[in-house]
């Protein structure tokens, strides 16, 4: 893949703000600046909107002077996106292409279990100027203990560098719960499912589906946002959303993020696991004013467990829901 620097540019993330909004709103929502190293084209239309895509405005280069916004090295994917008009529905019914990619979401549910990972979590605030002022950072692996039961280990902890925020425990547990695999058949019948176009991911080409829950439950989360469909093989390559009931978004009390955007890995050539995940909010502060925070989580080293290792199938639903 040919990679340049991006210029001028800045990132739209769309933004979910009611169980009614359409897909052209979620579009024009905007981001929150963002600062990474490495340079790697992410654009290779020139500065198109669209959904969950960057966006060329002069205003970012007054938030940050030194240059473009490029996401890490590690994190490969090219948004090639489009302004075209929606296309007309494809050949497949949209209801079979449901039907396909469900049953593999529930396919990959079950395999997830099955692996090791390391995950790495990464918070960090940003100032007036956007530049990070802030950062905290947590690496862990998973680990079988001398009972053979699994659990996760921290190998990385840098001090945090973070001023506007301080994280307990708890914090910790909630920041990495993100949407993982609502949409498998079981729980198909509880959303309105709708094609609203094509669009490329990874140069990988998609079909889009915007998904919204018929009716909001109190005891059980549901998943309100769009998933990305490899045209080709019927596959969720990508999701962005949130997880919502009837008492409103799913998020911690003292963190703001709510929406999640979510790239997947391909691995062993079978399963499609997430291995790279944002989310951009503000905290606001009645003497100092908005603070731009970001929070990413990735996930790298997938590897098979040892059977004795691999917990207890869970059901699918279960499996659906938001983890860790």
């Amino acid at each position: 893949m040919q990679k340049s620097v991006e210029t001028g540019c800045k990132r739209r993330q769309a933004a979910i703000p009611s169980r009614d909004a359409s897909y052209e709103s979620m579009k024009q929502a905007k981001m929150k600046p963002e600062k990474y190293d490495g340079l790697m084209n992410v654009l290779q239309r020139g500065a198109l909107a669209a959904a969950l895509a960057l966006g060329c405005a002069a205003e970012v280069r007054a938030q940050d002077p030194t240059g473009p916004l490029t996401p890490p090295p590690e994190h490969d994917v090219h948004r090639v996106t489009t302004t075209q008009p929606t296309e007309a529905p494809p050949s497949m019914p949209s209801a079979e292409i449901i039907k396909s990619f469900a049953e593999k979401e529930e396919k990959f549910v079950r395999a997830r279990v099955q692996y090791g990972y390391k995950k790495t979590i990464k918070l960090t605030e940003f100032g007036k100027d956007g530049q990070p002022s802030g950062e905290f950072q947590l690496a862990v692996v998973t680990v079988i203990d001398s009972d053979g039961k699994l659990y996760e280990k921290i190998v990385e902890q840098p001090p945090s560098t973070l001023h506007a925020l301080k994280l307990s425990p708890e914090d910790l547990k909630a920041i990495a719960r993100i949407p993982a695999y609502p949409l498998i058949p079981s729980q198909l019948s509880k959303y309105e499912m709708r094609y609203v176009g094509q669009e490329k991911v990874d140069e990988v080409d998609c079909y889009i589906f915007d998904a919204k829950p018929k009716l909001l439950e109190r005891a059980h989360a549901l998943f309100q946002g769009v998933v990305w469909v490899d045209k080709q093989y019927l596959e969720v390559v990508k999701t962005y959303g949130k997880w919502v009931t009837d008492l409103g978004d799913e998020r911690s009390p003292e963190l703001p993020f709510t929406n999640f955007e979510t790239y997947r890995e391909n691995v062993e050539g079978k399963y499609w696991f997430p291995n790279y995940s944002r989310s951009d909010d503000t905290l606001h502060f009645k003497e100092s004013g908005d603070v731009p925070v970001r929070l990413v989580i990735k996930w790298s080293d997938f590897k098979p467990l040892p059977a004795s290792a691999v917990p207890a199938q869970t059901t699918p639903d279960a499996a659906a829901k938001p983890k860790p």
